[in-house]
Formats: structure tokens, C-alpha cells, sequence
């Protein structure tokens, strides 16, 4: 790495630029324009002093979309030597020049909703969010009765009776059998974070919970969760809910709270005294005891008379 590159990373304490290197602008330009394409290296902008007999002569450039980028060309001379040579030429950012955004690895450019159907998200091996499912160390609890001496012990016998070391896949087989088809499982990190970011979108902090009547733990809608999350989180399961489907904290609450307003049962009216809307009977024929009709005779019928 030239003195011309690293000058801008470590300032240094100017100093009085050598004479002849200082004189060499038409030495630097000659390189400048050769290095460049036809026509972009401008006027003549700073001479900085690098070193003893090393100066560094920078160009303005009028490349299109390097806007405030200048040509730097580095000159020296040998001790006593009258001549000066061309040490190095390259285009590097000025104070005010435009740059391209510092990358990002694709890992940290994710944001949730990113991900479409079909794509893949890798996971890195030594994920800190996640830890061994069933290949983990066996540590003993901090109370725990056995020492350090008889836990050295016990593995000191399973490296007896283990001759060889068990591969991942002969572990991933056996763990397949018992039931435990998770190779990993979530970390005591990988849950903290979890819950930070479950508890910003639906805790008690937002406008929402601050302005509800109860909060979710008495709410009859909450569909509690498994695992050690459970003391602090549950599914909302009310459809009119904005947190309908998604884990939210105890502590968060909304207007749809089960016990925040029961609706009482409408009264029923009291049965009409007159019911309008019945169906009244009529009689196609009058009662035989009315006396506005007689019985019609076997005679008249056989006769033909009514």
C-alpha cells in the first residue's frame, strides 16, 4: 500500500513538501492523463507532502459519477538525485466526494417479509439463537450433589466404552427413533430475543395496551402457549382483535378484551294480549246447531233437488 493511500486514513502532521517534487505538475499530469481516459483529469487541486522527497500532486477528475474524486500521483526522488520519478498513480475520494454505501452482508440486509415462496434461508452453524437439541453437554445443575471430581470420573468411563466417536447422522438417527426430530432447538439468547421483539409489537408498552380495559391474561380469547415462554405469552385468538393470530404478551390488552363489556341479553316482550298476527279459523260450514241450515234429506238427493 502506497503513502498516497493510507494518507487518508492516518492524518499525519504536515510537513514542508520537497521543492523539485513539488515542481514535477506537468510529470503528474503526463501520468494522471495516462492512466485516466481522454479529457477527465481537471486542474490542479493540492500538492501534500508524503514523506522526505515523496509528494503527492491530486488532480481534480470530471469522470462522470465520481463527483469530488481526484487523481492522485505520487513523485520522489532519490537523495541528491536531480530527477524525479513516478512512484504511483491512482483515483481516490476527496473530502466532499460521492461514495457507494458501506456493504452489508446478506445476513444482516434481511428484514422480516422479506422471504417469498420458494426462497431459502440458510442457518449459520454457530447460530447464537440456537443450541444443540439432544448433542449437547450435560452440565449438572449449580446445586447439583455430584462433584467435580466424580463428573470427571463418569466421563473418563464413557470414553472408555465409546470407541469411536458417533457421527451426526448415527445421533440424527437415533434421536429420529425416540421422537426427537429437532436436531436443535432455541437458545436461552435466541429466546430472550423472541420475546423482546414479540413484546415490542404486542406488549404492555403500545398505545393499544396503555388505552385497553384489562390485559390479555384474564381474557378468555388468549390460547396459552408451550415451553418456558408460557409464563409471559399466548396466541390472541379474537377475530376483531388487531392482534388476532399473533403472540402477545400478558401484559398487552385491546377493546375485545372477553370481560371488558358484557353484553346483556335483550328483554323479551310479554305475549300480546291480542294476537294480530294469528290466523283466524273459519268454518266452511255452520255448526249444526246454529239453526241457518237444515240437514239436507236422503229424498231430495235421490230426486235430484236440493
Amino acid at each position: 500500500m502506497s503513502a498516497a493511500t493510507t494518507r487518508s486514513r492516518t492524518p499525519r502532521t504536515p510537513r514542508t513538501p520537497d521543492r523539485q517534487c513539488a515542481e514535477a505538475v506537468d510529470l503528474a499530469r503526463e501520468a494522471a492523463e495516462e492512466a485516466a481516459a481522454p479529457g477527465v483529469v481537471g486542474a490542479h487541486v493540492e500538492i501534500v507532502a508524503e514523506g522526505d522527497r515523496v509528494v503527492t500532486h491530486f488532480f481534480e477528475s470530471k469522470e462522470p459519477g465520481y463527483r469530488g474524486w481526484r487523481w492522485a500521483v505520487t513523485v520522489t526522488r532519490a537523495s541528491r538525485a536531480k530527477n524525479v520519478t513516478l512512484d504511483e498513480t491512482v483515483l481516490l475520494p476527496g473530502p466532499d466526494s460521492l461514495l457507494a454505501p458501506e456493504w452489508v452482508p446478506w445476513s444482516e440486509r434481511l428484514r422480516p417479509g422479506d422471504m417469498g415462496p420458494g426462497d431459502l434461508l440458510p442457518t449459520e452453524q454457530d447460530d447464537p439463537r440456537l443450541e444443540p437439541g439432544y448433542t449437547g453437554e450435560d452440565a449438572p445443575p449449580p446445586n447439583s450433589a455430584v462433584s467435580e471430581e466424580m463428573e470427571d470420573h463418569l466421563d473418563e468411563e464413557d470414553a472408555e466404552l465409546t470407541s469411536r466417536a458417533t457421527s451426526r447422522g448415527a445421533i440424527a438417527a437415533v434421536a429420529e427413533e425416540l421422537g426427537m426430530r429437532r436436531a436443535r432447538v432455541l437458545s436461552r439468547y435466541g429466546l430472550h430475543v423472541a420475546a423482546d421483539r414479540w413484546d415490542e409489537a404486542f406488549g404492555a408498552k403500545t398505545p393499544m395496551a396503555q388505552a385497553a380495559p384489562a390485559t390479555c391474561e384474564s381474557c378468555a380469547f388468549l390460547v396459552p402457549v408451550a415451553g418456558s415462554l408460557k409464563q409471559a405469552f399466548g396466541v390472541c385468538a379474537n377475530e376483531f382483535s388487531p392482534a388476532d393470530g399473533r403472540v402477545v404478551s400478558l401484559a398487552y390488552g385491546c377493546g375485545g378484551h372477553s370481560e371488558a363489556a358484557i353484553m346483556p341479553t335483550p328483554p323479551r316482550p310479554a305475549p300480546p294480549v291480542l294476537d294480530s298476527m294469528a290466523a283466524d279459523e273459519f268454518p266452511i260450514r255452520p255448526a249444526k246447531d246454529s239453526g241457518s241450515t237444515t240437514e239436507p234429506d236422503g229424498a231430495s238427493e235421490d230426486l235430484g233437488h236440493s
